[in-house]
């Protein structure tokens, strides 16, 4: 056993991580890799946004999976095709030059990949009984029953949805707290993230240890100035000073949701269409009764002719009436296409002011929506998130087009059958 290599391992893994082509590692995340591979109790590290976070757990589960064999983990995100995408990093790691000299020099052997899978990966240094993988990565909200490992790390469990949702934070709570049950007697929980909302999840992970965009030095002092003139100060707060504000400016306000898709029946839509760029598509759909207006959101990064068969599908489903959508960007070719597909189509050319069409018709009438819990978490984020200076704005803009329609009295067109 190369004794002086584990000890240069542990003192400066971000050196070894430098070699594999981790370039824009600092010297910062030389103790944030000590801490994740290393450590020995419960932590939280909270880092800003872009701080490179999942590149050092990547790394560090690699290294673990080398000097610590008999140690399993289990590692969670907030989806499976987010845990897919650590899974193949740490593979992908694991098969290179560099993992595998460090293996010829502490065992002599060559490193061999034993068992991979989109969530799974062990090695032929694994020590483990009774065909336990060395490294298993889940969804945050899969069964846990049955499940135990040595080491679990979270990353990115609280994202978008637990900022629109409170049943969405209250389920992911549930589901971390149920974690103390899968760690082993002397094993470890790790967590990393971003926080999203005063009550989500990270508001109940034990000794937080926080980077802010002061304190790491990634980010220009220009860079965040930038940044902070697209966002809301609670939101920028929030994901790069890792603090919680009260945002007096902001427009927008936590939305209500209401179980209550029937009354949204027989209401009419607005496509925002995306041609390109850095644009995505929106599709809203709003319906008056009861003294509230029900509402529906989805949004695509995504051309328009790339979303029209899952508009279709929602048009259908929620037995919308007519759809609106400009004809200045386009010539009115959009509407054509939905004319051909069998939609009834109320096609407009837009004058109005985009800031003050959102300002007016959205603002005034934000507190009587009751939006439907199957709108989209990056539609609803990205009204919460609008400023008149928002780098993206298809939601909130499809959104205050549709209630201008409603405003002006707009007579419903009959249910659309077809689709």
């Amino acid at each position: 056993m190369d004794e002086k290599l584990i000890r240069s391992l542990k003192r400066e893994p971000v050196k070894y991580a430098r070699l594999l082509g981790m370039d824009l590692l600092t010297d910062i995340h030389n103790g944030w890799i000590r801490m994740m591979a290393f450590g020995e109790e419960d932590q939280t590290l909270l880092g800003h946004r872009g701080s490179y976070k999942t590149t050092c757990l990547s790394f560090s589960i690699a290294l673990i999976m080398i000097l610590m064999p008999r140690k399993n983990i289990i590692f969670l995100r907030k989806t499976d095709d987010d845990v897919i995408e650590v899974i193949r990093s740490v593979a992908k790691l694991l098969r290179t030059e560099y993992f595998r000299y460090i293996v010829k020099r502490l065992y002599g052997i060559d490193l061999i990949i034993t068992e991979e899978s989109a969530f799974k990966v062990s090695t032929n240094l694994s020590l483990q009984i009774g065909g336990t993988s060395q490294l298993l990565g889940i969804g945050i909200k899969a069964s846990l029953t049955g499940k135990h490992a040595d080491i679990v790390f979270t990353d990115d469990i609280v994202n978008t949805r637990d900022r629109v949702s409170r049943p969405e934070r209250e389920q992911i709570k549930l589901q971390y707290m149920e974690l103390e049950n899968v760690k082993n007697r002397g094993g470890r929980i790790f967590n990393t993230g971003t926080p999203w909302h005063k009550e989500d999840a990270i508001s109940i992970m034990p000794n937080v240890v926080k980077f802010d965009c002061y304190s790491t030095g990634l980010i220009t002092r220009e860079k965040l100035n930038e940044i902070r003139q697209k966002m809301t100060d609670s939101l920028f707060a929030a994901n790069y000073e890792l603090k919680h504000i009260a945002d007096k400016n902001a427009m927008f306000k936590e939305p209500r949701f209401a179980e209550a898709a029937e009354k949204i029946y027989g209401g009419i839509a607005h496509i925002d269409a995306s041609y390109g760029g850095s644009d995505g598509t929106a599709y809203t759909v709003f319906h008056e009764a009861d003294d509230y207006i029900y509402g529906f959101g989805k949004r695509w990064d995504r051309h328009i002719d790339d979303c029209l068969q899952e508009i279709a599908y929602w048009h259908g489903k929620l037995q919308a009436g007519s759809v609106a959508c400009e004809r200045n960007a386009d010539k009115g070719y959009l509407a054509r296409d939905l004319e051909d597909m069998g939609f009834i189509v109320d096609s407009y050319a837009e004058t109005m002011n985009k800031f003050v069409k959102i300002s007016t018709y959205l603002r005034k009438n934000w507190h009587r929506i009751r939006w439907l819990p199957e709108t989209d978490p990056e539609y609803m984020a990205e009204i919460l998130d609008y400023t008149e200076f928002a780098e993206h704005d298809d939601a909130p803009d499809s959104a205050a087009s549709l209630l201008r329609k409603l405003e002006n009295k707009l007579e419903y067109n009959p249910i659309h059958g077809g689709i």
